[in-house]
C-alpha cells in the first residue's frame, strides 16, 4: 500500500454521464441538470438523461387505463426532450434521453445502468438534512461514483 509520499495525483475523468431527473422535483433536478450538463460539456462526454414513470404511484383504475398510462410516457418524454434540447443548446453533444418504468431506484440500477454503462450517476435531491429514498438507494447499491446534487 502506498504512503502519501508515494502516492502520486492523477487526474480523474469521468467517460459517460447518467443524470436522473424526477418530473415531480424539478428544482432539485434542474440544478442536477446544471451540473451534468456542466461537466458533459467541459470534458466532452456523453450524457444520458433518465427518468422514470412511477407506476406504483398511479392508482388500480389508472394504472388498468391504456390512455391515462399512454398520456403519462408522452409527458414524460415531452420533458426529457425538453432537457435535451436545452443541454445540446448549452452544448453538450453527445445528449441520449432513457425513459424508464417502475421503481426508480431499481429502474436506474437494473435496467438503465447495465445497458448505458455510465461511469457517475448524478442525483438531485431535495431534502436539506437527509437523502430522499431514490438518492439513497441509487448512493447505496451503485458500483459506479454518484454525485448527489442539493
Amino acid at each position: 500500500m502506498a504512503t502519501e509520499e508515494d502516492f502520486q495525483v492523477e487526474t480523474l475523468q469521468f467517460k459517460k454521464l447518467l443524470l436522473a431527473v424526477d418530473d415531480d422535483d424539478d428544482e432539485s433536478s434542474h440544478r442536477a441538470f446544471n451540473y451534468a450538463c456542466t461537466l458533459a460539456k467541459t470534458y466532452d462526454i456523453p450524457l444520458g438523461i433518465v427518468s422514470v414513470l412511477e407506476t406504483g404511484d398511479l392508482n388500480i383504475y389508472q394504472s388498468l387505463s391504456p390512455d391515462i398510462v399512454s398520456d403519462r410516457r408522452s409527458q414524460i418524454a415531452a420533458h426529457l426532450n425538453t432537457y435535451v434540447t436545452k443541454a445540446e443548446a448549452f452544448g453538450v453533444k453527445d445528449v441520449e434521453p432513457i425513459i424508464g418504468e417502475g421503481k426508480p431506484a431499481h429502474v436506474i440500477l437494473e435496467e438503465v445502468v447495465p445497458s448505458f454503462k455510465p461511469d457517475v450517476i448524478i442525483l438531485g435531491n431535495h431534502h436539506q438534512r437527509h437523502l430522499g429514498s431514490v438518492a439513497a438507494e441509487v448512493t447505496r447499491e451503485a458500483r459506479d461514483s454518484v454525485i448527489v446534487i442539493r
